[in-house]
């Protein structure tokens, strides 16, 4: 066995609409934005990653990016299977290695997840040589992630929001009780942010323009204690086609931001409605643990405290707790065995 078991990698992976993490050996060796660049005369994978996330927006007619992951599953399964390989080619032990090791995944899925795109992860991960695969639901990785003990007969409220999806889940006894996944994260923030700028300054932006400015002064709610200063942006005047730069504030972008922030506060409110009243007494005494890269937006702790009457908190480091509890199940999948599907 233990030959075997040098042939063998363990790898854990949260495969995210916008960031990819993967963990290897107890330590986070990718993290990488989730876009691949593309030739689309020869169909070849130009870069992956950081070097893609650049291109972005700035390309001509032969060269195409492409994210592969839309609302948190495979949109474009080839495209898809090659960011990942590429991705643990770049492991630094794997790179040196002078045969490709059979792997031992977990991969991370959302929790509203059909059968088909489960399947879609599963034989992405089959072409990269990966010989046991098992899936782990991201609230419960968070959970995990976090440092809450998931096994106890007690109510947790996980909310995790990232690229593609907000998951809300009630976690007790190691399972979800009651769960709701919104298609409100990340990127409808950025798009928001785009079209308030479209609407209100004739001015149109890119994508990552857009992100630029939800990651500087991007706020959930415009009575912040330690507001950040407005920041001036560029991009193209709608009237006259001439390039423009304008000044823009936070209050400016919560306004831009409510609605899809209500939206996430009316799914909040909505998963604590369908708690049995053990659980929501245990979350009564807990509160609420937010995770994601979402829920560093300013204020959105405080604003969700406001509504729902219960103290919120924010993971430390949010945007990896996924993957660290991922990596943490993958460490020990005889304790986990209960939350990681075969």
């Amino acid at each position: 066995m233990g030959f075997f078991d040098f042939m063998t990698e363990d790898i854990a992976i949260d495969l995210g609409t916008a960031n990819t993490l993967i963990i290897h050996k107890g330590k986070v060796v990718i993290d990488s934005p989730s876009i691949v660049a593309k030739d689309r005369i020869s169909g070849k994978i130009i870069a992956i990653g950081h070097e893609a996330n650049l291109m972005q927006g700035k390309t001509h007619e032969n060269i195409k990016t492409i994210r592969p992951l839309k609302d948190g599953v495979i949109a474009d399964f080839e495209a898809s299977e090659q960011m990942i390989r590429e991705f643990i080619r770049k492991i630094p032990t794997i790179k040196n290695r002078f045969f490709r090791p059979s792997l031992r995944m977990v991969i991370c899925i959302p929790s509203g997840i059909t059968e088909v795109e489960k399947r879609a992860v599963r034989d992405s991960a089959e072409q990269m040589n990966a010989k046991e695969i098992y899936l782990i639901y991201e609230p419960m990785a968070a959970a995990i992630g976090i440092g809450i003990d998931i096994m106890q007969p007690k109510g947790n409220m996980i909310i995790d929001i990232g690229g593609g999806t907000t998951e809300i889940a009630v976690i007790a006894l190691s399972g979800i009780v009651c769960d709701k996944s919104v298609k409100v994260a990340g990127d409808v923030f950025t798009n928001d942010i785009a079209m308030y700028l479209r609407t209100q300054h004739n001015l149109f932006i890119g994508e990552s323009t857009a992100e630029k400015i939800k990651i500087e002064i991007g706020a959930a709610t415009e009575d912040l204690d330690s507001p950040p200063e407005d920041i001036l942006i560029q991009g193209r005047d709608l009237l006259s086609g001439k390039p423009k730069q304008t000044k823009v504030s936070y209050r400016e972008i919560a306004k831009a931001l409510e609605k899809s922030i209500l939206r996430i506060e009316d799914a909040v409110m909505e998963t604590l409605s369908q708690t049995p009243p053990e659980l929501a007494s245990d979350i009564y005494n807990t509160g609420i643990y937010l995770a994601g890269g979402g829920s560093m937006l300013r204020g959105l702790d405080k604003r969700l405290s406001r509504k729902t009457d219960l103290p919120v908190y924010v993971a430390d480091d949010p945007l990896r707790a996924v993957v660290r509890g991922t990596g943490i199940a993958l460490k020990d999948i005889e304790k986990y065995k209960s939350v990681l599907m075969k």
